[in-house]
Order: structure tokens, then sequence, then C-alpha cells
């Protein structure tokens, strides 16, 4: 269950998505999050992106929710669900639409496979009436500097990233739409997750600054990675985590994110092994670090 809330200025979250169980990688990314959020006695919220419904795994809400816990990872007030934010998203979309910042796209996966950026094609180009149509946001000659708090400062030209969808074909918001509104919504401060979605952030920094909403802190923590390379991932089936032993899991995730756990720290409980861990924790210890190997972050 989640905790009281907690005071101070910080407000961080963790947004799995309930396509599966928690592994070790999201174990790790949970961790950090929660222990940035603590340290500075800080929220920590948890928010389920379960926009995607046919992707959703039966019952993966309540087994994230149970690991968490066993884990020792107590999140502040309820948990917020994406479905339950439809109006929220809706309001948004129709404000972006008043500043001219979208129009309609109908081109399919199938026309922009193999492009790695959407070339604009509906950009001035009308859609033919009746077809299945996104909604794309319309990005400018634009350049961002991010002061990453791990990774350091990172520069990004927005025209890099093509005109992006924050309204699907079938109608679903998609991520980038949703997760700023839902930060903003939350009075989210800092942002604590892996390097994977570090692209995602000048398209998130564009949304938050047309819709008028507050900038954030950024960290983007290095990926699990298995031996060929890859995220370690649900898709890659990654083992989940065990729910009757969390210990060994949560010191090799402490580990993994550069804290010096010795023997007497491992042989302690878990809430002494998080107490230890919260006043220690320093994410300076992760510069500029892209990834690590499975071996190094799992039991």
């Amino acid at each position: 269950m989640g905790s009281e809330p907690a005071s101070g200025h910080y407000v961080g979250r963790f947004a799995p998505s309930p396509t599966g169980p928690l592994h070790q990688g999201s174990l790790l990314t949970a961790l950090a999050s929660w222990l940035d959020a603590r340290c500075t006695s800080g929220q920590w919220l948890v928010r389920m992106e379960d926009l995607d419904r046919p992707r959703e795994m039966p019952g993966a809400r309540g087994l994230i929710l149970k690991a968490l816990e066993r884990h020792g990872l107590n999140w502040d007030g309820d948990v917020l669900y994406q479905t339950d934010r439809l109006a929220a998203y809706t309001r948004a979309v129709s404000l972006l639409k008043d500043e001219g910042w979208l129009y309609p796209c109908t081109c399919s996966r199938r026309q922009l496979l193999g492009l790695s950026v959407y070339p604009g094609w509906c950009r001035a180009a009308p859609c033919a009436p009746g077809a299945p149509q996104a909604l794309r946001f319309r990005v400018s000659d634009q350049h961002y500097c991010l002061n990453d708090r791990i990774q350091g400062l990172e520069r990004f030209h927005l025209e890099d990233s093509g005109d992006f969808v924050v309204v699907r074909r079938d109608g679903v918001f998609a991520y980038q739409l949703a997760v700023v509104v839902d930060d903003q919504d939350q009075g989210v401060t800092h942002v604590v997750r892996g390097i994977d979605l570090m692209t995602s952030t000048p398209r998130q920094k564009a949304l938050q600054s047309a819709l008028g909403y507050r900038t954030l802190s950024y960290a983007h923590l290095p990926v699990v990675v298995n031996r060929q390379g890859e995220k370690l991932s649900k898709q890659n089936r990654a083992q989940p985590l065990s729910l009757t032993e969390p210990r060994p899991a949560v010191v090799q995730a402490l580990k993994a994110l550069g804290l010096p756990v010795d023997d007497h720290v491992s042989a302690s409980s878990l809430p002494e092994i998080l107490d230890w861990a919260r006043q220690n924790w320093n994410p300076l210890t992760l510069c500029g670090t892209k990834s690590i190997p499975e071996t190094t972050a799992t039991c």
C-alpha cells in the first residue's frame, strides 16, 4: 500500500507499463527513483501507464504493486492510472490544436517502415476525408540543452526527431503527450528513468513549452543489458523478480547503482538496507555510464 504523502519540494515518480511483472532492470530504475526522492524527504509516486490495453498482461498491475511493496518501495498517495485520465489528455490536445501545434496524419506504419524520422508528408498536404488519422505535433527549428544529472550536458535539435504523434490513428493518446500531462498534474519535479528514454526528453520539453507547463529536472540511468547488448526487458524474457526473498535483488541493484555495499549491509534487514542506501545515495557515481551488464546487476 502507499504511505502518507511526504513533505518537501521534490516529487518523483515511477511509471511502469502493466505488460508483465517487474524484473531486475525495472527494479534498478524504481530503486534509483525511490532513493532520489527519499534522500531529500520528497514524495515518490507510482503511475500505471496502461493506455495501450492490447499489450497489457492480465494481473500485471497487481504483480507490479506487490513487487514494489515486497522490495520495500512504498509510494505516496494513490496509484494513478492513465486510463482514468482521458479527459485531461483531451483538454491538452484541444489546447494544442487551438494554438496550431497539431495536424492530422494518415501515414501508416507500413509507409514509414525504415524511416527513423517522419518526413513531414502530411504537414502541408490535406488528408483524405474518412481515412484513419493520427495527430502529429509540429516541431520547430529549436535547439534544447539538457543538463542531465547523470549523463551531463546533452544537446538536441528538435527537427532531428521529426513531427511526432500525440494521438494515434486508433484514437489512443500517445506516450509523449500522456506523460507530460501527468507529470504536470501530479506536480512532478524530478524524473529518474532509463537512458533509453533520453530521446523522448526533447519532445516532452517541446510539449511542456507549448502547453505552458513547468520544466523538470532529469536524470537518465544506465540500462541493464544482456550479453547481446540488448536492454533487459520483458520482450527479451527477463526473469520476474522473486516475491519470496527480495533482499538479494535489492542488494545487487544497489551495487549496480554504484553504492559501496559491504557484507555487513548485505546481511541487514531489508528496511535497514534501504535506510543505509538512502543515506548513501549519490547519482554522481553513475556519471556518464550508459549501460550495466546483466551479470553485474542480477543475483
